[in-house]
């Protein structure tokens, strides 16, 4: 992952995923849009059900030569043969996936909203580090990042950065000239139509090459 002029679409993906049904559903939220990377995020740590939805979302990724990382579970995603890890516990593990994984590997770093824990994630190896959530929610502890995080990280920081969590409409527009990734979620999939949703974002964003830009 290469930090552009502007923002890509990092898309992670359901945590419930049916490993049958859904391919076909992704891969028509893949034709609306650009998309940077797919993150696997399943809420369920059965290892034969995580294997067997990654072997599934693994075709469709690669057919379209867009990585795909899973979510902490690096053992996982060097057996399985994915792109790489994305670490939600911010720099504890990086230096232990990317050894495991290797140089050519993806290793990303959620640090919440912690400047110190995303320039402790870069020092130890990281690829990029995501901040967030970058919207107002309930969950968590109630705290966001801001886009003078953003801001300071994009002019100071050469390690690319993704801003997830909780994004509307607005806060995609501020947020597109501050960061290198926009990470969308629920955003996308709790929509009626996600592929329209994945496509207007993308156009807010100013995503080049978006089918609505």
């Amino acid at each position: 992952m290469s930090a552009p002029e502007n923002p890509q679409i990092y898309l992670i993906l359901p945590p419930e995923i049916d490993p049958e049904s859904f391919p076909n559903a992704l891969a028509r939220v893949l034709e609306a849009a650009p998309v940077a990377c797919l993150r696997l995020a399943l809420a369920t740590t059965d290892e034969a059900r995580i294997i067997r939805t990654a072997d599934a979302i693994r075709a469709v990724a690669h057919e379209r030569d867009i990585p795909l990382v899973l979510d902490n579970h690096f053992l996982l995603a060097g057996r399985l043969g994915l792109d790489g890890v994305h670490l939600t516990d911010g720099a504890r593990r990086v230096r232990k996936a990317r050894a495991e994984l290797g140089s050519d590997a993806i290793v990303g770093a959620f640090c919440g909203t912690s400047r110190h824990a995303g320039l402790t994630a870069g020092e130890a190896g990281a690829d990029y580090v995501a901040f967030g959530p970058v919207g107002q929610t309930a969950l968590g502890d109630g705290e966001s990042a801001d886009r003078d995080l953003f801001a300071w990280w994009s002019e100071m920081i050469e390690i690319p950065v993704v801003a997830e969590g909780a994004l509307d409409r607005d806060m995609l527009h501020a947020l597109a000239p501050v960061t290198d990734f926009i990470a969308l979620g629920p955003e996308i999939w709790e929509a009626p139509d996600p592929a329209q949703a994945l496509a207007e974002m993308a156009e807010l964003a100013g995503v080049a090459g978006s089918v609505t830009g």
